[in-house]
């Protein structure tokens, strides 16, 4: 459809236009400029941006000529990093109708706010209201751009808040740190431990930051001893790490909450962080390019960028990315070399991919736990138990042995070693782990199912499951336990209510079509069985030794039922 509509304003331009002399279309506006506008416009569609900037550049008399042109070439403009040269682009055109968009006005306003002409940035931003066009994120963005610009310009926190929820909480607590108001700490600690669904820990991290420019050490030090490095995000774990080796300096050296750029730089981010959990990473990566644009100092905000290109499969553009990373901060360096091993599984294979981490993490002297820890799930997920174990090992002899952390790794441990067939170990370490913390769902689950393949200590599983399910009602995995336990002591139609839902939720995993299969086959819906197991056989994860298992029952059915 898209390409039939070009097509005809190919034609539509070229032969119908009074405006444009035979003369002017040979010179100016031929084929040729279309036809690298189109190009263009493909490749910006398709996400390939170096290709549609490229097309776009060769067709750039088009900027006067055509509206649409100027928005997709500054999209491209920034999609690739070139913020400045997109902004010149809309400057030179400001007055022209080609440049009424949203983006247009937001990339003067932000022009203005790097050269501190906060009034002139206001003018941009109250000129964008125009081109919202019921645009949820826009309107925030906007809004709480003004505000920022209002408290930059008056030194004072305005009176009218804005009504985006924890959203607008969140800049308020930006503000405040700008205006070193006496509250800040407390605004701070409000939002890390804000009571809902969403993660605040990245604000701990601004938090040290603001600690260490009052020279507040050892608050600095007492908040981030409440963080343990295995369950910390990379931001926290890097912050975590220069306040214990006492790298003070590096917390200032990408951010400060004192400066303009930096704060309204992390408002773009928050809005990139958005948009690509909506999955939409072509405006993820626009925002997060302005972000870059404003403190192009902190670079941990390009992992993003790279997380968003791996995702689009871009993992050209991925790499590049990742070479911001180096060895100076281990915990980016790390997470740059775990992208990297995951092309590499991509383009190639499970092998190579462990091969090339393993390698890397040899050159790692003292590895911190974390990276240890990623290691060792690595190598469980790669199905190499024996090498997990010696991993999860050596993470043991670092930890409190009371901690919930340490429940975890004994439930990881003892999964590998239930993986290679060492019952008698992964059982004693999943107990253990249930000693330290009873309710765990995922742990009861895991350890009862084991002992269901086993045939061991059915009633037990049972019971366990059934206190799982209880706090986990809507994990399939726990579901399909819980109804295989009902089969196995021979409660079909109640294991049938359980193994359906599961087949719902998980319809694409085999070991649940097969129990499904079973299930109904001693319901003596036989023909629903062989359904269920023959779509086992077509499914990408089914093991050949599962295959081979449900020939069988497609021949024979199941014996003695």
């Amino acid at each position: 459809m898209l390409v039939k509509f070009f097509k005809f304003f190919l034609i539509l331009i070229l032969y119908q236009s009074p405006l444009y002399s035979k003369n002017t279309s040979l010179n100016d506006f031929n084929a040729r400029y279309l036809s690298n506008y189109f190009s263009g416009i493909v490749a910006y569609e398709n996400l390939d941006n170096t290709e549609a900037l490229k097309f776009f550049n060769s067709s750039k008399i088009l900027i006067k000529q055509h509206d649409a042109y100027l928005e997709r070439y500054v999209f491209s403009l920034v999609h690739d990093g070139k913020v400045e040269k997109a902004i010149n682009q809309v400057k030179q055109n400001s007055t022209k109708n080609n440049s009424d968009f949203f983006q247009a006005n937001l990339l003067l306003a932000v022009d203005s706010l790097k050269k501190k002409n906060f009034k002139k940035s206001k003018v941009y931003i109250d000129r964008s209201y125009e081109f919202i066009n019921n645009d949820r994120l826009s309107l925030i963005i906007a809004e709480t751009f003004k505000q920022y610009l209002s408290v930059f310009e008056e030194k004072k926190l305005i009176k009218q808040k804005n009504t985006f929820g924890n959203f607008s909480f969140i800049n308020e607590v930006f503000q405040r740190c700008y205006l070193n108001d006496k509250d800040t700490e407390r605004y701070f600690n409000t939002l890390i431990n804000s009571q809902n669904d969403a993660d605040y820990s990245r604000y701990v991290f601004f938090l040290i930051s603001y600690l260490i420019k009052k020279d507040n050490y050892d608050k600095a030090k007492k908040v981030t001893n409440n963080f343990d490095y295995l369950n910390s995000s990379v931001l926290i774990s890097q912050g975590k790490k220069w306040i214990e080796d006492k790298n003070l300096d590096n917390f200032q050296e990408i951010f400060s909450c004192t400066n303009s750029n930096d704060i309204v730089s992390e408002l773009f981010f928050l809005i990139a962080n958005l948009y690509s959990s909506q999955n939409d990473y072509e405006k993820s990566n626009f925002y997060l390019n302005i972000a870059n644009y404003l403190n192009p100092k902190f670079i941990f905000n390009l992992s993003l960028l790279a997380e968003n290109y791996y995702l689009s499969d871009d993992y050209s553009n991925t790499l590049k990315t990742l070479e911001a990373f180096d060895k100076k901060h281990e915990f980016y360096y790390w997470f740059k070399l775990k992208k990297e091993s995951q092309i590499i599984l991509k383009k190639n294979n499970k092998e190579a991919s462990l091969k090339f981490i393993n390698e890397k993490f040899k050159e790692i002297k003292n590895p911190n736990k974390k990276i240890i820890f990623d290691i060792a799930n690595m190598h469980k997920n790669a199905k190499k138990y024996i090498e997990a174990i010696n991993f999860y090992d050596q993470i043991l002899l670092k930890m409190n042995a009371n901690s919930d952390l340490y429940a975890e790794i004994l439930y990881r441990r003892g999964g590998s070693y239930e993986r290679s067939g060492d019952y008698v170990k992964a059982d004693k370490d999943l107990l253990k782990s249930l000693e330290a913390n009873p309710d765990d769902a995922y742990v009861l689950n895991y350890l009862a199912y084991s002992w269901l393949e086993r045939e061991h200590k059915i009633d037990t599983a049972l019971k366990m499951l059934e206190k799982a399910y209880e706090a986990r009602s809507n994990d399939p995995y726990i579901i399909d336990s819980i109804g295989w336990a009902y089969y196995l002591v021979d409660e079909y139609e109640k294991a049938e209510n359980f193994l359906k839902r599961a087949v719902e939720l998980m319809p694409q995993d085999p070991v649940v079509n097969d129990h499904y299969g079973d299930i109904l086959w001693q319901l003596d819906r036989k023909i629903q069985a062989r359904y269920f197991w023959q779509a086992v056989l077509n499914l990408d994860e089914t093991e050949d030794a599962m295959k081979k298992t449900i020939k069988n029952k497609l021949l024979e059915g199941l014996k003695n039922s």
